[in-house]
């Protein structure tokens, strides 16, 4: 008896303290709560994620408490979302001062993201259908905070769409597996005399169901629009964004890993996201707005970590997403600080160092061969060697072979050894609170990996080509197309915003 008040005890408090904040977001929206009450909110939404980070330390296996399932997954990525949005909520405690919608955007991003970390945690899918979208209406709203500004409630309808489409598409592949198996709850789902009830065109329609609900929260090709849209919204809602939400489709795939085995839906997600990565580092290449390259690289790392998912590397998607969303949330908090240099810093009269260059090129090398043999062999690996060895490449001219002079090679050189130490500190964590909740999924043929090689080998080839032959009309086509699909729609353009000019108008008749 217990044990078993301790094994629900932690299960009992996180809920509590969730309720407790959704509580406090919602007294702020009320005008005679002062302002300064705000402060003390960001003390109160703190105790979700302390809660789900003893709960992560302590976890001893799957706890199903009701429609809940605390595991060593659930707790983990409830505490992510949690952090993220405690930091960006505490972030906009003096960025957001003074705006209208001040005491709104807390009530929003507290539901939002404790609606996204409840999502992990549901076992009944009745209570993840919910969770989930009110996540996205949470995200949908969020977009549109500043409604008197035509750009932002445009973008937002943009995204509504996109998101009520996406969660129609999911409730037909839970109706689909719920009425096959004639169960609601997710675990029993998922177990193999369940599963084997499926026929195989089945579980082929209900895994190409779910792709398709997945790949447009993760904006992936051809559902990018509503993510390169979505750059009107404020900072600190892009970068609750890109760093929590986006995540979620290969995220939500870990969840169905074991009914996520059919070649021919493995295969058309392995194709989009091959497409997304090459399309997302092109608009992140050829675009000036800083915001528009950071939707970019999302895009792509979005698309790496969906090909991780449809290779069967869960556990390596995972960890992928985690420090993902800790760098986009930082690099778009830190938007505000980026400065452009006319020329300053430029490498146009420096001496392109061959030797450095070749260096780099050389340690990738020996960094994928040295991967590939501790491996155990599988055909995710072949990728995995491929980005170890390209990111490897490029850290270290980015860092070390263009550094200035020999103290700048120097610290460069200790921040990518401190970088690669810290990696595998986190990976190695990770790994040893995962292996038993995050298993391996089957892998596709390898005819399918081929293919995965030859989308990012040629791509980058092809971008290698492009970028020695800048005066070819290929080039010029290349660069347009992907300046057009990076652009934003018509009507979420305006040289001055309309509310604004009309809010001072009236502001000098009143005088």
């Amino acid at each position: 008896m217990f044990h078993y008040f301790e094994l629900i005890s932690l299960p009992t408090a996180f809920l509590t303290v969730c309720a407790v904040s959704l509580l406090s977001a919602i007294s702020i929206l009320y005008v005679r709560i002062p302002l300064h009450f705000v402060r003390f909110h960001i003390g109160i939404i703190s105790l979700p994620p302390i809660v789900a980070l003893l709960g992560l330390v302590s976890n001893n296996g799957c706890v199903i408490v009701g429609p809940w399932r605390f595991d060593s997954l659930s707790w983990l990525l409830a505490f992510f979302v949690l952090t993220i949005g405690l930091i960006v909520q505490r972030y906009s405690v003096r960025y957001l001062f003074g705006d209208h919608s001040y005491r709104k955007y807390f009530t929003l991003m507290t539901l939002t993201t404790s609606a996204g970390a409840l999502t992990w945690l549901s076992n009944d899918l009745h209570l993840l259908l919910v969770c989930w979208g009110a996540t996205l209406l949470g995200l949908t709203w969020l977009i549109r905070l500043n409604k008197k500004w035509q750009v932002s409630r445009k973008a937002a309808s943009i995204s509504g769409r996109q998101f009520l489409l996406s969660w129609l598409i999911l409730l037909l592949a839970v109706i689909w597996i719920t009425q096959a198996t004639e169960h609601w709850q997710l675990s029993i789902i998922l177990e193999k005399n369940n599963l084997s009830q499926l026929a195989s065109w089945e579980k082929t329609c209900i895994n190409l169901l779910l792709i398709v609900a997945m790949v447009i929260p993760s904006a992936q090709y051809p559902f990018q629009r509503w993510l390169l849209d979505s750059v009107v919204a404020p900072t600190p809602v892009s970068a609750v964004m890109h760093a929590g939400i986006v995540n979620a489709g290969g995220l939500m795939l870990t969840r169905f890993a074991p009914l996520f085995t059919s070649d021919s839906a493995q295969i058309i997600l392995l194709i989009l996201s091959g497409i997304s990565v090459l399309l997302g580092t092109g608009i992140m290449l050829v675009h000036v707005d800083y915001k528009r390259q950071l939707v970019g690289s999302t895009i792509a790392q979005m698309g790496f970590m969906l090909i991780q998912c449809a290779l069967g590397a869960y556990l390596a998607a995972i960890i992928h997403a985690i420090l993902h969303g800790l760098f986009k949330a930082s690099l778009f908090l830190q938007s505000g600080s980026a400065i452009h240099y006319n020329g300053s810093l430029s490498f146009k009269d420096r001496p392109l160092p061959y030797l450095w260059t070749m260096t780099g090129g050389i340690l990738g090398l020996l960094m994928g061969i040295g991967y590939w043999l501790a491996s155990q062999g599988e055909d995710y690996q072949m990728i995995s060697t491929l980005i170890l060895g390209w990111s490897v490449t490029f850290a270290w001219n980015g860092l070390v072979a263009f550094g200035y002079g020999c103290i700048g090679r120097i610290a460069g050189f200790t921040f990518l050894a401190g970088a690669a130490f810290m990696f595998n500190i986190i990976h190695s964590a990770l790994d040893s609170l995962l292996h038993e909740t995050v298993l391996n999924g089957s892998q596709p043929p390898a005819p399918a990996t081929i293919l995965v090689l030859f989308i990012l080998l040629g791509g980058s080839a092809f971008g290698l080509w492009l970028a020695n032959n800048r005066s070819s009309t290929v080039f010029a086509v290349i660069y347009l197309l992907l300046v057009h699909l990076g652009e934003p729609h018509k009507d979420l353009v305006e040289s001055h915003p309309k509310y604004l000019a009309k809010y001072l108008s009236n502001r000098r008749s009143f005088r």
